[in-house]
């Protein structure tokens, strides 16, 4: 017999819409898996400017409302995902990564660099979290 794990869609108004056929998370079972974010203010859609660590502000405060909806939080996450448009801003994106995870078992993770994000923004992060 196989064992058959419930899946449920999460959406919030309080990070960016979803603007292709995806979701911005699911949950299946104890986990949920988020959709990569970018650094877009849900309340006007507009792109965040300036800088990676200004970018990626933004990209956590997308993913905090993702994984409330979800009801979890940043302490749950087992597994992060850190795309960057340019690797020399790794430095300063893991100041920011680091300012949003307090003390305990920090998640796994993964950077990597790609050659062109959505919208030419500088970074986009996914995540695993337990429910």
């Amino acid at each position: 017999m196989m064992f058959q794990l419930k899946k449920t869609q999460v959406s919030t108004a309080n990070a960016p819409a979803a603007i292709g056929p995806y979701s911005q998370a699911v949950v299946a079972g104890p986990l949920v898996f988020t959709s990569g974010q970018l650094p877009v203010d849900p309340t006007t859609n507009e792109l965040v400017g300036g800088d990676a660590a200004n970018q990626a502000k933004q990209v956590f405060e997308n993913l905090k409302a993702v994984l409330a909806e979800a009801g979890t939080d940043l302490s749950r996450v087992v597994k992060a995902t850190v795309f960057l448009k340019n690797m020399d801003d790794f430095g300063a994106v893991n100041e920011v990564y680091a300012s949003y995870f307090g003390e305990g078992i920090l998640p796994a993770r993964s950077a990597v660099q790609v050659a062109k994000l959505p919208k030419d923004v500088s970074v986009e992060i996914e995540m695993i979290a337990l429910v």
